[in-house]
């Protein structure tokens, strides 16, 4: 199951330093000039679990698999992207096919760092990108009742309710409403799901500083604006980030406790766009292996099945349950099952973030 984070933001901002130090590797070219990326940099990225560690060892398992999420880096988008300034069609079809958005916000003063723009603003700078995805938004969405106007006249009550949902978003985002925060959108979103807007995807405000103990009065306005605005921001060094990234483990970890850090800042990132996607992770365990499973808040047993294999799911009869603290506890499944903490759940069953689970089915 793939889930995407787009990193977005203007030219030159830190992007592709911070995938190059998401994923370990210099496969981003960061230079010091506009449009150094042009296609998008794609990464697979383990989301470390400490919990695996433990049921690994008390499985007495042979390997251990983490789950992962995959990072894409964008070019910058640039004013005028909507009608496509600075390749800016082609960016705007990369961040449709993400399912969030990191949009990384410079707030840091550096003459040698060149910017799009006279002065840093993080303000300015983020109202522009999310101008261009508004206006790439407002496009798809007139597009869309254009093709509705002439259907409509059949009088079909379900196409003319959806015309309306979609003028009505229209009028939201003509406001500078994101699409994430309008009332249309939150009360109707399937009426929604085929058209690809951009301003709907759960977006993560990342502000890239030098200094992360110095006041900052720039972080402080990107702080504002996000609360404003019902988002989050995560201050990060992201050339910090990407220097520890090239380092091994307890070179990386030494070098983070002298800086007051206990682990790198791209942790709690992963976490958070973890979390933003509304993902959990249950576990399978054995001899063979312990592996951590990605899954959509909410889903049912047989779904969860079915991240495994497609059968799983057809042939669902029911998945033996353990909760990770249980498991823990009775020191593994057989120390669960005797206390009588291995639970057989059906169909309906809601899979919790930690479950270990057995399925079991018939195809």
């Amino acid at each position: 199951m793939g889930f995407k984070c787009g990193i977005v933001g203007l030219p030159n901002v830190g992007k592709s330093t911070l995938f190059n130090a998401l994923t370990a590797t210099k496969n981003a070219e960061a230079a010091n000039f506009p449009f150094c990326t042009i296609d998008p940099n794609i990464g697979v990225v383990e989301v470390l679990d400490d919990r695996l560690d433990k049921l690994t060892k008390l499985s007495n398992s042979k390997k251990k698999i983490y789950t992962n999420i995959t990072f894409v880096d964008i070019a910058g988008l640039v004013k005028g992207a909507s009608e496509g300034e600075g390749l800016g069609n082609k960016f705007l079809s990369h961040i449709r096919e993400t399912q969030a958005i990191i949009h990384v916000v410079r707030c840091f003063e550096n003459s040698d760092i060149t910017h799009v723009h006279d002065k840093i603003d993080p303000v300015v700078d983020l109202e522009t990108v999310e101008t261009e995805l508004l206006l790439a938004d407002l496009e798809s969405l007139q597009n869309a009742i254009l093709r509705l106007e002439k259907a409509s006249r059949s009088g079909d009550k379900e196409i003319l309710t959806t015309k309306q949902k979609f003028e009505e978003l229209s009028a939201d985002l003509n406001k500078g409403v994101m699409g994430r925060n309008s009332k249309v959108f939150i009360d109707n979103e399937d009426y929604f799901r085929d058209l690809q807007l951009i301003t709907v995807k759960p977006c993560l405000y990342l502000g890239n500083v030098e200094d992360l103990d110095a006041d900052n009065p720039l972080l402080d306005q990107l702080i504002s604006y996000a609360k404003d605005n019902g988002s989050s921001v995560i201050p990060m060094c992201n050339q910090l980030e990407a220097e520890v990234a090239e380092l091994n483990k307890d070179e990386g970890l030494e070098f983070l406790k002298e800086l007051g850090m206990e682990e790198p800042g791209l942790n709690k990132l992963i976490r958070e766009s973890y979390k933003m996607l509304s993902l959990l992770t249950y576990f399978t365990a054995g001899e063979k292996e312990v592996r951590a499973w990605t899954i959509r808040e909410g889903s049912t047993a047989p779904k969860a099945a079915g991240v495994i294999h497609t059968d799983f799911e057809k042939g669902f009869i029911r998945a033996e349950t353990t909760s990770y603290s249980d498991f823990i506890e009775f020191n593994g499944e057989s120390g669960a099952k005797e206390a009588g903490k291995l639970r057989s759940e059906g169909s309906e069953y809601l899979v919790k973030d930690g479950d270990i689970m057995h399925f079991r089915f018939n195809v």
